[in-house]
């Protein structure tokens, strides 16, 4: 069993540089759909978007972000706020979903890789006796089946898996990302007929 350092009960897992393609994407598409500009997505929505599709509601809740991303990277490219050693890491914020405590850990591509601290990180959450729920937020195309694999042992929390397209398997619960990744766009529905 892994020592339970300072989780909380409900846990965000993002590989940052996949969330900030997805956005780039996203913003390309529908800047040539919508005929408009289309602002970097609000980090602080789009994380309440993840929480809320992830079964979280109105609380007092505590929720613990984890940003896994290269150590190349130094900030998201998409998303504001952006920098990970000044406006993320150790930073936090509070609305009326509770108190998200912000994390980002770079992955030095000399130790190891990105899918195997992202995986390590995963099994630690699923091992944890504290976490209740976890919303993982991983790059399906590198490194998903990994991630299924991995989901399939989990027999006791709440998981949300987040992907762009479904996924099958069995473990979790899905969502698909786009959606909340273009609600911090500022991308409306009624934009879309």
């Amino acid at each position: 069993m892994t020592p339970d350092i300072n989780l909380s009960k409900n846990i965000i897992l993002v590989d940052a540089s996949y969330i900030d393609k997805v956005a780039f994407d996203l913003t390309v598409n529908f800047e040539r759909m919508l005929m408009r500009r289309i602002p970097k997505a609000d980090l602080a929505h789009w994380l309440d978007c993840v929480a809320l599709d992830g079964g979280l509601t109105t609380g007092d809740n505590e929720i613990q972000v984890i940003f896994i991303h290269d150590k190349t990277s130094k900030a998201l490219d998409n998303f504001a706020p952006a920098t990970f050693e000044t406006e993320i890491h150790g930073k936090a914020f509070k609305d009326n979903l509770g108190e998200f405590s912000m994390l980002a850990y770079p992955v030095e591509k000399s130790i190891t890789t990105k899918e195997f601290f992202f995986l390590d990180t995963l099994t630690v959450l699923l091992d944890s006796e504290k976490v209740e729920k976890v919303m993982v937020i991983a790059d399906m195309e590198e490194y998903g089946s990994a991630v299924r694999n991995e989901l399939k042992k989990n027999k006791d929390k709440s998981v949300t898996l987040f992907a762009m397209e479904p996924q099958m398997g069995t473990g979790f619960s899905q969502q698909i990302l786009g959606y909340s990744i273009m609600s911090a766009l500022g991308i409306r529905g009624d934009e879309l007929r």
